[in-house]
């Protein structure tokens, strides 16, 4: 088989890339070929995302891209933030960062006039105040919501600007709050309810999906030509999931970033009391799958700590603060990395270090010794989430894939398996690209099913594998329950 060039473009909360893919029928590789920066950026107190400045990244990547000769392109993102459109198909409004605090209070607002138990049992989704549903409740009023002719999430923006074809995607749809996943459809009765429109919800269509042709001025202005345009698993954390190179009936995933988002692959939605007790998430996967999972605030507290340190002038380089992390003491301090109020911007390690004084706990001391008290907490908030996960399927995952950019992180992986007792599998790094690629690939028919996928990612990737140190599980054992009884309390 002939390689074949793609292009995945990959739109993370801190920054992009354009990545070329390529598929020879034994091996995908990935090479990035364009990065540029994601920031929000806040007016006049609203913390908003720049789409057309982002459109122009994406097109300077694929003009890179043009010796190639890609033969398709798509676009994935992360979750629950959208585009309203008006009559003429133009913005109505600059799309909402969903770190805006113009959200706050909303769900408790929501449920005064549905309750909680009916909002999951339309949607089975876990509640998060950042979900579409409580972003469009909050500006109810506003101008843009009022004049809105449709709505698109994120990179069903992107890939009606590439197109001019609106249509939303299903695995980013079941992110917004307002999708039913068991009936496949928008969730109409709910939106009702809550006086939202429901005319703008427009059709939803499958991972996979060839979409349209590149439009000729961006082909033209790009130097490329007869580019389709596929959409993939369009929330990224679908795409990821996707590549993930497991073989074997139970396994979970973590995807691991900015966010750690760590679930099971079943065929069904799982909307139960069980798991709206454990408050979580039934989200679409690639080929009629679903991924049940926990959101998980994930490194985003480091990447906000060594903002930080890098204004105080106070140098981070990561290996050196994987290094002094891993020399610092064990199970010093214990957080609770969900708490929050590390969910904001700003001063990281001044709120960890009120955590830790409040909670009667050492402060750390060190950039190191913060390091280790956000990797332990993670492990352990992996653990706290891995039994959730049995305990509501009947079924105890064997082994855990680390996927993404947080793969890398040799200690946290190592923390990971022995918090939560099985071995962790490690990689691809780029999980997320890898499984927009093997859409595209399954799309044009080069590839036959995720199965098939699944195996090319294992003889494509060099995988990194850590067991679990059974002579350390009392120290993780005391340390969940000490983390336990703070929430307790």
């Amino acid at each position: 088989m002939a390689q074949e060039h793609c292009l995945a473009i990959d739109l993370g909360a801190g920054s992009g890339r354009v990545m070329l893919g390529s598929f020879d029928g034994e091996r995908i590789a990935v090479e990035e070929l364009h990065r540029f920066e994601n920031p929000g950026t806040e007016v006049l107190g609203s913390l908003f995302w720049d789409p057309l400045r982002l459109f122009g990244d994406m097109r300077d990547g694929i003009r890179a891209a043009a010796r190639a000769k890609p033969v398709s392109l798509g676009v994935d993102t992360w979750g629950v933030d959208f585009a309203l459109l008006d009559r003429d198909g133009k913005l109505a409004g600059n799309p909402y960062h969903y770190r805006d605090s113009s959200t706050s209070g909303t769900m408790a607002e929501v449920f005064e006039v549905i309750s909680k138990e009916e909002i999951f049992e339309h949607t089975g989704l876990q509640f998060m105040e950042l979900n579409s549903l409580f972003q469009l409740y909050a500006r109810r009023n506003s101008p843009a919501l009022e004049s809105a002719s449709s709505l698109l999430m994120m990179p069903d923006l992107f890939h009606y600007w590439f197109t001019g074809e609106q249509a939303c995607e299903f695995t980013d749809a079941t992110t917004s709050q307002c999708y039913d996943p068991r009936r496949r459809a928008w969730a109409h009765p709910l939106l009702e309810a809550l006086g939202l429109p429901t005319a703008i919800f427009g059709p939803v269509i499958e991972p996979g999906t060839v979409l349209g042709r590149l439009r000729q001025s961006i082909a033209e202005e790009c130097s490329v030509a007869g580019m389709d345009v596929i959409v993939p698993g369009t929330h990224d954390t679908a795409s990821a999931v996707a590549a993930v190179p497991a073989d074997g009936p139970s396994w979970a995933y973590l995807s691991s970033g900015t966010w750690s988002l760590l679930g099971v692959e079943t065929s069904q939605p799982h909307v139960t009391p069980a798991v709206l007790a454990k408050n979580l998430t039934n989200e679409g996967g690639v080929c009629r799958t679903n991924r049940l999972l926990k959101n998980i605030c994930g490194l985003w507290l480091l990447e906000e700590c060594r903002r930080e340190w890098s204004r105080h002038g106070i140098a981070t380089e990561y290996a050196k603060l994987l290094s002094d992390a891993e020399a610092s003491e064990p199970f010093r301090s214990v957080i609770d990395v969900d708490d929050p109020e590390f969910a904001p911007p700003g001063d990281m390690p001044s709120r960890i270090a009120r955590k830790c004084r409040a909670s009667g706990q050492p402060v750390p001391g060190s950039p190191g010794e913060f390091a280790r008290v956000i990797f332990e907490g993670l492990a352990l908030r992996y653990r706290s989430v891995m039994g959730d996960i049995a305990d509501v399927t009947g079924v105890a995952p064997e082994a855990l894939h680390v996927v993404g950019g947080g793969s890398r992180n040799q200690l946290l992986s190592q923390f990971a398996a022995d918090a939560c007792g099985v071995p962790v599998i490690a990689g691809p790094v780029e999980a997320t690209a890898v499984g927009n690629v093997l859409m595209q690939s399954m799309a044009a028919g080069r590839i036959g099913d995720l199965a098939q996928g699944r195996e090319i990612v294992r003889r494509s990737f060099e995988l990194g594998h850590y067991e679990p140190s059974p002579e350390l599980a009392g120290g993780w054992d005391e340390a969940a329950g000490r983390l336990a009884a703070l929430g307790s309390g």
